[in-house]
This record gives structure tokens, C-alpha cells and sequence, in this order.
């Protein structure tokens, strides 16, 4: 099978949709480790992308799949929000007690 830059861009496209799914349920720790595996994957594009090229032919489908990760990432902000504020919270009660 030809190795193609558009089948890494459609694996962090699915591992961005299991990080959201990991939000919508409130599991954090999922989201993290979707996130590392996200990370491991643009990692390879960034990669892969220095020997191969995106055919021209691929490069509409490229804009889509980033539009779905740009649309996940922000919807999983908006899950994240909460949560983040509730542990700005806790670490400002922390060292309001330090003080």
C-alpha cells in the first residue's frame, strides 16, 4: 500500500473524534491520552511530510478533515472550560492557603 499524507491527516482527524468523545463523557483522562496520541501523529506527519507529497488531487479532502479537527478541537474547548475553571479554583485556593 502506497503511504499517503492525507491517511495521516484522517488518523488525527479519528483520534481528535475520540477526544471528543472522551469530552462529551467527561473523562479527562481519556482526552489526555488522546491527545498524546494526537500528538504522536502530527509528530509523523511533520515527518513524513519532509520525503512525501500532497497530490493536488488530495488537497480539498486535506481542508475538510481540518475543518472536522478545527471543529472538535473547539467544541472540546467549550466541554474543557468547566473543568479548567474548576481546577484554576482549586490551585488559586491552594496557594491562597500558602500565603
Amino acid at each position: 500500500m502506497q503511504e499517503r499524507l492525507l491517511d495521516y491527516y484522517k488518523a488525527i482527524e479519528a483520534a481528535s473524534k475520540q477526544m471528543l468523545e472522551a469530552a462529551r463523557m467527561e473523562d479527562w483522562e481519556g482526552v489526555v491520552r488522546c491527545e498524546g496520541a494526537c500528538a504522536v501523529l502530527i509528530e509523523q506527519l511533520r515527518f513524513k511530510a519532509t520525503s512525501l507529497e500532497l497530490p493536488r488531487t488530495d488537497r480539498a479532502e486535506k481542508t475538510r478533515v481540518m475543518q472536522r479537527i478545527l471543529r472538535n478541537d473547539a467544541e472540546i474547548r467549550l466541554l474543557a472550560e468547566p473543568w479548567i475553571a474548576d481546577l484554576d479554583h482549586l490551585f488559586d485556593s491552594r496557594l491562597q492557603m500558602i500565603h
